[in-house]
Order: C-alpha cells, then structure tokens, then sequence
C-alpha cells in the first residue's frame, strides 16, 4: 500500500521537506504526493530522481498526483 501526503497549500519548502522525511523513513517502496503548486511538483520531482526514485506525475483540476516509486 502506497504511503500519501497531502502537500496542497503547503508553501516551500514544505513539501519538499514532507516528501524527503517519508522517503527516508520508507527507504523503498511507493509514496503519492498531492500538490497544487508547480514548484511543489518540478521540486519534489528533482528531489525523488537525485535521490533514485522514480516519478510519474498526473496532472487534474490544476492538482498533480505525483507518484515515487523505489524498489
């Protein structure tokens, strides 16, 4: 089962953070990120393929799905 935060309205660096934080603590594994803010979605992106995750990310109702995968 897919860990999920819920970064909408968050301002940077907080999801950024949020997303770093859960990627560490899983190690691997499946994490969904919900954001509304671009930033948000090209950081997190950045973050997750320095950091070797993969990354796809849906864009809906000016909301992205953004979702890292590590085996």
């Amino acid at each position: 089962m897919a860990e999920r935060i819920d970064a909408r309205g968050l301002s940077c660096p907080q999801p950024v953070l949020l997303t770093r934080n859960k990627m560490a603590e899983a190690g691997s594994g499946t994490i969904e990120v919900l954001a509304n803010s671009e930033a948000a979605r090209d950081n997190i992106s950045r973050l997750a393929k320095d950091q070797g995750w993969g990354i796809s990310v849906e864009e809906r109702d000016n909301e992205f799905l953004l979702i890292l995968t590590r085996t």
